[in-house]
């Protein structure tokens, strides 16, 4: 389902503002190292999922918990820079799509190791 070129822009947008708000404004130490990968915004730009990823499991963890709390900061903020009607409801979610390369990096190497799959270097091609 090809997405509306406004909601793709507003979700740009909502990725850029939110990074920038995490980075300048949010002063909580807990906040570690923390990486907002995506932002998918529902047709009627009411609710706003907000991919994150973090370098561990506990970090990321608490991490998503420290977002919930600030969720009406955040929100607040976003309605100073972003002039929409509504400001999305927004949603935390956990990005595990590295992760998910990782592995299947592990199972390709794994494969190439056994003979099962060509080195990428010897390509007819």
């Amino acid at each position: 389902m090809s997405q509306n070129p406004r909601v793709h822009r507003v979700a740009d947008i909502l990725r850029t503002e939110i990074t920038d708000i995490l980075r300048r404004r949010m002063k909580d130490p807990r906040l570690g190292f923390l990486t907002v990968t995506d932002v998918a915004v529902t047709r009627d730009l009411r609710q706003a999922t907000v991919y994150v990823s973090a370098l561990t499991e506990e970090e990321l963890a608490g991490t998503l918990e420290l977002l919930e709390g600030a969720k009406g900061f955040l929100r607040s903020e976003l309605g100073k820079r972003v002039h929409l009607r509504h400001v999305p409801e927004l949603l935390f979610r956990e990005d595990r799509s590295a992760e998910r390369g990782r592995r299947m990096e592990d199972l390709l190497r794994d494969l190439r190791d056994a003979g099962d799959l060509p080195d990428e270097e010897s390509d007819p091609a």
